[in-house]
């Protein structure tokens, strides 16, 4: 996938994010096994399954192949994609587009926890060591 395609990418809604969820869990879905696996978290209409299915192909998050007569859905992109996308995206929004502010932040908000900051502060010494 290109960079532009990516840019290109638009943020997936609450339903949306539930669909991808489960397809990114099970690697591919048809629209009855996403439908029956949401049951207990989101009951749904197989229409509205569906609609949601194409638009997140639409969207670029999904692609198809037919079995038979049967649409089988696989994830286009990495959850671990969306999620960086997600927080470049609010890294601009709200820091400014400043990955430390937003750092400072989640340790000021007390978000890590020690152990975390000891570990971010290892990794961030050896990525160091190693440009330097």
């Amino acid at each position: 996938m290109t960079n532009t395609r990516r840019a290109r990418l638009r943020t997936l809604g609450d339903v949306e994010q539930l669909v991808m969820e489960y397809i990114w869990s099970h690697r591919s879905a048809t629209a009855e096994a996403v439908r029956e696996g949401l049951t207990s978290r989101r009951p749904m209409k197989d229409s509205t399954v569906r609609t949601v299915l194409r638009r997140l192909e639409e969207k670029g998050y999904l692609t198809h192949g037919v079995e038979g007569r049967t649409y089988v859905y696989r994830a286009r992109v990495p959850r671990t994609s969306v999620a960086a996308r997600a927080v470049h995206s609010i890294i601009e929004r709200f820091c400014g587009g400043s990955l430390e502010q937003l750092l400072v932040g989640m340790v000021e908000a007390d978000v890590l926890d020690r152990k975390e900051l000891e570990e971010l502060a290892w990794k961030i010494a050896r990525a160091k060591e190693r440009r330097a």
